[in-house]
């Protein structure tokens, strides 16, 4: 056995020995660490302690730089720390501070080691077993080594007591009740004349601080006492974030450190104390407006500095402002402003938050067309996120900044033109939920649509896709307030959108479907006589609005479009006014047709032929573009080219091709079965959609006999044969048919098509046999179309242009936001910490009224405490402290419940008056 050491001792390859082969290997790296792990494996198991630990180092190194598993090798790394050699132990302790964790089996064994080796004369093996409890320490290990780390706390030995001052941290997160023990030395060192224990000290309770801050208050007189006294840089900064933590929780503690922190702030050079003191007064002490003014001007220099770093702080210390403080962002504009075209992305990333913050109603049209101009010339990441910012801020509660929507929807068509732009599915979002929403900008909506559409370009681009489908949807939802409708079908018949994929096709299908009901249904009432004759050429895309819906919507339209009268006279057959001389010509029609004496005026029958030859070249072009998609594999695709041509085919054989040559003939026609359709699809794609509620559905009552929670087993059985609709791209629904026409027209259709309707057929037939699981028709209830009314600001009553009327929602705009509620923390350790602040009575932490009725108890206290740091023991002496507390608690509350106001100690901190 020791010749064997001996030659692995000899042959055995070291750490560098490993690193070089590991560069100057041909075999691939993979293959060299799987050799490297067996011969590891091997040496481990050695009985020499050298070749043991040399095996344990280059696992860790491999374990540190690729990932190889040591958790195998947790005894060998026990074995390897229990070595009296300096070298191999802190070789053991390297190792299991890098693969030991909570769940490593043999913790257990360490406890004894880890003991000894606090205890140890060595100060390095001291600094060793503290380093790895500060890793690794669990409940058990911070239980039973508390007592160690307690003599610790006060050695000599500096190096070894701030050591131990910060493994406290550890030791109180694993193990609360440590606080009985340690608390009162710990705030001992705060006293200290060695600045590192003092910069120890301060960083755990500036770690303590930010869990819970209140439960040390009591020591405020220590920390104000360092603020003021300390020249340590590092130290003043831990205690201002003390600091900033305590003074929102005592209103009288910023009285007395506003002082000290602007001193710092204007004498010192050092920026890291400067941004500090800037943090604290901007987050805590925001009252004092002198304090305010120098921490602006400071903030001020750090964005002019040519450092980059700084300027980015200063930027961090105006968004800390922008809540309380936001003329600070205002007054420096300019520079926020410079920074969008900084070099380093997160100098422009904070720069455009700040400059978000700043939207307001009066400015948002400014700053907006800013950051446009910055999104042109910038590269496309920082680019979308200039629109992302502008999209979700004008968007914030409901378009809640937005009072010019006409302005807002033009915006939104130049962002959709601007190179890169990746925000598709927001801004297609946006323009539906505004058409929905306000009723004033839905002429302009349109108006953005057709210059998105006939576009040719925005077809080649991905990204640009679902806004092309929004502005499809709205020119077909909308055609009735469109200047000209023909343009609108140019732009959907154009042959590159079959670049489009098929479901961004179907939309555009379906509103070329949508608009020709709508010049099909104009077509039909002027050949009918029923409405008034059109004044311009159709052909020409021109001619002046009709109205033939009631005098409510005519009034409505016309001061839509009064001020554009003169200037598009196109296309629009509903929304106008009637001229003098159309009144004249309807006039001479209607007597015509009553008394059968006159001839239709031949101005009217040229407009009449223009407008036929205008209906034929529509519905030509329609089968030319979308015949081919009769062949599309696409089933929605599909379904609405055939319906679609189906159309066209029927208006073609029984309109177009029997026109009538006279207006009398005309007006003695009788209503045909195209008419009738016409009128039906007309009044469906009239009806109007609005926003819906996210909770509307929560609002149903479930009918009595409907059973939603049994019974259910047998549903796939019944519906396996019946296909699910696909999703459509706006979650709008299918639109109820409402019928308005004339019973004779209802009765014709019912009659004519009964016959083909299988698909209806079978769902009576379903209904019937499977009654149970459908809603019962005889209580539906009737559903306002009404829209509710739009909620009024008096601020914006004296605006120049007034805000366009909103739909908001009754119950909200907004999906309910579950708020994660959070887990209960583990208090305990305020709790212990709160316990032993308030039964000390010796220390900074008490007042001069409640040291002095207790004097004569404290030295009794302080002896018997001397008397245990000789033997303290950590179990007993945590018996006793709880015994002691729960004695005092019960004495507490038998006071409360007697009401008796004597020498009742309060659960409120008390900060000594002299402070405050």
């Amino acid at each position: 056995m020791a010749g064997s050491s001996i030659m692995e001792n000899l042959f055995q390859r070291t750490l560098e020995d490993l690193i070089k082969g590991l560069r100057l290997q041909l075999i691939g790296e993979s293959t060299f660490i799987s050799n490297a792990t067996e011969e590891i494996r091997r040496e481990v198991k050695s009985t020499d302690q050298h070749t043991k630990s040399i095996a344990l180092q280059k696992l860790s190194y491999l374990s540190a730089v690729h990932a190889v598993d040591m958790s195998w090798a947790c005894f060998h790394v026990v074995e390897v720390m229990s070595s009296s050699k300096f070298a191999h132990k802190r070789i053991g302790y390297h190792a299991a501070s890098q693969s030991f964790n909570d769940n490593t089996p043999v913790l257990l064994l360490i406890t004894n080691q880890l003991r000894k080796d606090l205890s140890s004369t060595n100060h390095f093996e001291v600094s060793l077993a503290l380093d790895l409890l500060s890793r690794i320490a669990t409940l058990d290990l911070a239980r039973d080594l508390t007592p160690e780390v307690f003599k610790l706390l006060s050695t000599a030995r500096v190096f070894i007591r701030k050591k131990a001052i910060a493994v406290v941290l550890r030791v109180f997160d694993k193990y609360p009740d440590a606080v009985r023990v340690c608390f009162k030395r710990l705030v001992e060192n705060l006293e200290s004349s060695d600045p590192q224990v003092v910069t120890a000290v301060i960083g755990v309770f500036c770690e303590l601080a930010a869990k819970d801050p209140g439960s040390y208050l009591p020591l405020a007189p220590e920390f104000y006492r360092i603020l003021v006294d300390s020249k340590n840089n590092w130290v003043l900064i831990k205690v201002l974030k003390v600091f900033a933590k305590l003074a929102p929780l005592e209103p009288r503690l910023g009285k007395r450190i506003v002082e000290p922190v602007c001193d710092h702030m204007g004498r010192s050079g050092a920026k890291s104390l400067v941004f500090e003191c800037v943090r604290t007064v901007l987050t805590s002490l925001s009252d004092y407006e002198s304090a305010v003014k120098l921490a602006v001007e400071k903030v001020r220099e750090l964005l002019v500095d040519q450092d980059p770093n700084l300027r980015y702080l200063g930027l961090q210390a105006l968004s800390v402002a922008t809540p309380e403080h936001l003329w600070a962002v205002i007054e420096n504009k300019e520079a926020v402003v410079k920074s969008l075209s900084d070099d380093d992305s997160n100098i422009k990333i904070e720069s455009l938050r700040l400059l978000m913050a700043m939207v307001s109603e009066s400015h948002v049209a400014d700053i907006s067309r800013v950051l446009l101009n910055y999104a042109l010339k910038s590269d496309p990441e920082f680019s979308n996120q200039i629109l992302g910012s502008i999209l979700t801020t004008c968007c914030r509660n409901v378009y809640e900044i937005v009072v010019d929507f006409d302005w807002y929807v033009s915006l939104l068509g130049e962002m959709a033109m601007i190179p890169n732009c990746q925000k598709g599915e927001e801004i297609e979002t946006q323009l539906v939920d505004i058409g929905m929403r306000v009723k004033d900008a839905r002429m302009q909506l349109v108006r953005v649509g057709r210059d998105l559409l006939i576009d040719p370009a925005l077809l080649g681009n991905v990204h640009l896709h679902r806004i092309l489908c929004a502005a499809a949807w709205i020119a077909g939802e909308y055609v009735e307030v469109a200047a000209n409708p023909f343009e609108l079908m140019d732009a959907l018949l154009q042959p590159r959108t079959s670049l489009l994929p098929p479901s961004i096709r179907a939309v555009y299908i379906n509103s070329a479907f949508k608009i020709l009901i709508f010049c099909l249904d104009c077509y039909i009432l002027q050949n009918e006589g029923s409405a008034s004759w059109y004044s311009d050429n159709l052909a020409g895309g021109q001619s002046d609005l009709l109205s033939v819906k009631n005098d409510t919507e005519a009034a409505e339209l016309a001061t839509c479009e009064g001020s554009n009268d003169e200037q598009h006279e196109d296309f629009n057959p509903r929304n106008a006014t009637e001229s003098s001389e159309d009144l004249s010509v309807k006039n001479d029609i209607d007597r015509v047709a009553t008394h059968g004496q006159a001839s239709t005026p031949p101005t009217v029958l040229g407009k009449k032929n223009s407008m036929h030859e205008s209906i034929v070249s529509l519905l030509n072009r329609i089968e030319l573009i979308f015949g081919p998609l009769i062949a599309n594999q696409d089933v929605e695709v599909l379904e609405r080219a055939q319906n679609l041509l189906s159309l066209v085919q029927l208006i073609k054989e029984e309109i177009i091709d029997n026109l009538v040559q006279s207006v009398v003939d005309i007006a003695n026609k009788k209503v045909t079965r195209v008419t009738a359709i016409i009128n039906l699809l007309r009044d469906a794609f009239t009806t109007e959609l609005g926003p819906v509620s996210t909770s509307a559905q929560g609002r149903i009552v479930v009918p009595d006999g409907l059973v939603l929670k049994e019974n259910l087993d047998d549903l796939q059985a019944m519906c396996g044969d019946i296909e699910l609709p696909s999703s459509s791209s706006f979650g709008t629904g299918v639109p109820h048919l409402t019928t308005t026409s004339d019973t004779s027209s209802s009765n014709l259709l019912k009659n004519e098509e009964s016959g083909p309707l299988k698909e209806s057929t079978s769902l009576i037939e379903h209904r019937k046999r499977h009654e149970l699981y459908y809603l019962p028709s005889e209580k539906s209830e009737i559903v306002s179309d009404e829209y509710p009314p739009a909620k009024k600001d008096k601020k914006r009553a004296n605006q120049t242009k007034p805000r366009l009327a909103l739909v908001r929602l009754d119950d909200g705009d907004v999906a309910p936001i579950s708020v994660k509620r959070p887990e209960p923390r583990d208090d305990s350790l305020s709790g212990a910490i709160k316990d032993v602040l308030l039964r000390s009575e010796t220390g900074p932490c008490m007042s001069g009224s409640s040291r002095s009725k207790n004097h004569g108890h404290s030295h009794t206290k302080e002896r018997r405490h001397r008397g245990k740091e000789k033997i303290v023991e950590g179990e007993e002496h945590d018996q006793r402290e709880k015994k002691k507390s729960g004695h005092c608690r019960g004495r507490r509350k038998t006071h409360q419940r007697a009401k008796s106001p004597v020498n009742v100690v309060s659960h409120t901190p008390v900060i000594p008056d002299f402070l405050l």
